[in-house]
């Protein structure tokens, strides 16, 4: 922590109300200055009292409010951190939560240097995966329509044979199915009116969102992670919207951990014990790793789609793609050969894909 701060201030931010509490450097108990309103103006003349910006540090966690209020207030000079809820120290007897509390205990612990701040994306990067949360929210909507549409159909006994679900074959026999009453096609046709609003939906959002990548400063990067297996067009800026500049993570392991895919451990004197993955970080992004981690399952190889997406790329991120699916395709097998449950195998092959997308992130720069 700098030797300038005079002034540790914590912020309890909600919708319509800020607690306001600050704590002096030292060891004397931080002090409430209250609530103010959500306007900046308001917070801005509460923080006047406190002291000059360059002299103040500032945090609240990071929440539905999102960081407008840190970009705000750095515009004007002060030094705003939004803290990771989930690193919060706790105390296991408390049992009291109130706003006043919130903000005197993030004062504090900010003067101690105990709180872990998330990395502030910028409004471009924030913008896209926006954009492309708004995607997964999408296929979301469309899974549940489709599940919904299925459900009707099994409990009046119809049941497709066929391979595959939503192809054309698939919707030829959808278009035959009629049934008894006309209540009934109502709400049939109602279901698949749904599906198709649903696809279309996630269809336009999967178009802007290649249109918007490609003017993007990480667009460079996305073509580069697309060499490796599993790792396509959605995956690719699924992760670097979600988690941005990969080189701040000085090893690879640190990346695997932030991603909550290493075991967890409860270790004491002789004893080591090692539990489940921690699920700690962001959430988004680990899913994906373990989508892509299931390709891996099969023999290495380089399929035509693969081979075009390698197409135009540097020889080392090439060369780091393959031997990443030598390595991990084998790794694979032999987890299963020694009777690892399946799901164990793919979040340890998860683990490992994330070092190898650190490694290949770090040879393609960004765009200007």
């Amino acid at each position: 922590m700098d030797n300038d701060i005079t002034a540790f201030v914590g912020l309890d931010v909600h919708k319509t109300s800020i607690a306001v509490a600050v704590a002096d450097p030292g060891r004397d108990a931080p002090r409430y200055l209250g609530t103010t309103g959500p306007q900046l103006a308001e917070l801005l003349k509460a923080l006047a009292h406190v002291g000059q910006p360059q002299q103040t540090l500032i945090a609240y966690e990071a929440g539905p409010c999102g960081y407008g209020l840190a970009r705000e207030l750095g515009k004007r000079g002060y030094r705003c951190e939004v803290i990771a809820v989930a690193k919060m120290p706790r105390k296991p007897g408390e049992r009291i939560k109130t706003d006043r509390r919130d903000a005197l205990m993030l004062a504090r612990y900010l003067r101690a240097a105990e709180l872990t701040p998330v990395v502030i994306p910028d409004e471009r990067d924030e913008a896209i995966r926006d954009l492309s949360r708004s995607r997964e929210d999408a296929v979301r909507a469309r899974l549940k329509a489709r599940q919904q549409l299925k459900a009707m159909l099994l409990r009046h006994g119809y049941r497709y044979t066929g391979k595959s679900s939503w192809t054309a074959a698939h919707e030829r026999y959808l278009a035959a199915v009629h049934f008894d009453h006309p209540a009934q096609d109502i709400a049939y046709t109602e279901y698949r009116s749904a599906v198709r609003e649903a696809h279309d939906r996630s269809e336009r959002i999967t178009a802007a969102l290649r249109e918007q990548v490609a003017t993007w400063r990480w667009q460079p990067v996305v073509s580069a992670l697309m060499t490796l297996r599993g790792v396509e067009f959605i995956a690719a800026v699924t992760l670097l919207a979600e988690l941005g500049d990969l080189t701040r993570f000085a090893h690879p392991k640190q990346l695997m951990s932030y991603l909550g895919l290493v075991p967890s451990e409860y270790s004491t004197g002789e004893s080591r014990v090692q539990g489940k993955i921690t699920k700690t970080g962001n959430g988004h992004a680990r899913r994906i790793l373990i989508e892509s981690a299931w390709t891996y399952r099969f023999p290495a190889r380089m399929g035509r789609q693969l081979v075009v997406r390698n197409e135009g790329q540097p020889k080392l991120v090439r060369d780091i793609a393959w031997r990443a699916q030598l390595r991990l395709c084998s790794r694979f097998r032999r987890l299963q050969a020694r009777g690892l449950h399946h799901n164990k195998a793919c979040a340890a092959i998860a683990r490992e894909l994330a070092g190898f997308i650190w490694d290949i992130a770090r040879q393609v720069p960004a765009a200007p």
